[in-house]
């Protein structure tokens, strides 16, 4: 069995132009985010392991976040969950798998949860 390591973000709450009906795509939509990443794992994290063993949480964050771009209008929210996934590929080769989970918060009454969940692999 093969090591592994996980990061998370999980529940960021970020406007995003998003939507196909016309009631959607004047104003940014809340969603709920949470992203996360399989990084290729370092042989052994002791307690003076540098970050560079590993990948800073707030390039997960910064993802989800910054750097979607917020003039862009996004049809899908697989398209957002896209953005996000190819910005932190591109970013660092070490990311081996990206799961973007997104909640559309608008349409949510009570406690449910709709959205879309997104895996990319690196090929």
């Amino acid at each position: 069995m093969q090591d592994s390591l996980q990061l998370r973000v999980l529940d960021l709450e970020v406007p995003v132009l998003t939507g196909i009906y016309s009631e959607e795509t004047h104003l940014p939509q809340p969603l709920r985010i949470s992203v996360i990443v399989d990084l290729e794992c370092h042989p052994r994290y002791d307690p003076d392991t540098l970050l560079s063993a590993s990948k800073n949480y707030m390039d997960l964050k910064h993802a989800a976040m910054a750097a979607l771009p917020v003039d862009q209008h996004f049809t899908l929210v697989e398209a957002v969950a896209d953005h996000i996934c190819e910005t932190l590929m591109v970013q660092d080769r070490r990311v081996q798998r990206v799961q973007v989970d997104i909640v559309k918060l608008a349409i949510a009454e009570k406690d449910e949860s709709i959205g879309i969940s997104l895996v990319r692999h690196r090929r």
